[in-house]
């Protein structure tokens, strides 16, 4: 899963250089909660006695995230907005091997300043 950047912009920072906000929309909010399966469990148990990078779960934590980005996304196009601004990415741990992922930022209108 992806998005095109080019679709809405999105950005970390309270402000987008070369562009000049003139409508804050709202907060807009993606989430994804992921299940860690036996199967992923079991060879990420393996990796973790011999140290080092346990790739199963880097794997699932970058779809996970990239989930949670494309639902806020959705959700801030359908308030008309072009942009997010001040995005930023939470977890929460729901059971032993349950995971909530959010994505949220606020969403606004933005013209690129001349």
């Amino acid at each position: 899963m992806s998005f095109r950047e080019s679709d809405i912009l999105i950005t970390t920072a309270q402000e987008l250089p070369g562009y000049k906000i003139v409508e804050v929309k709202g907060v807009v909010i993606g989430i994804t909660v992921r299940s860690r399966g036996l199967g992923g469990n079991i060879a990420a148990s393996f990796r973790s006695l011999i140290g080092g990078e346990i790739k199963e779960y880097v794997e699932m934590a970058e779809q996970a995230r990239m989930q949670a980005l494309e639902r806020m996304i959705e959700r801030a196009k359908a308030l008309g907005a072009n942009a997010v601004i001040n995005v930023r990415f939470d977890s929460n741990e729901l059971a032993q091997n349950m995971d909530e992922i959010i994505a949220y930022g606020t969403a606004v209108v933005a013209t690129k300043s001349i």
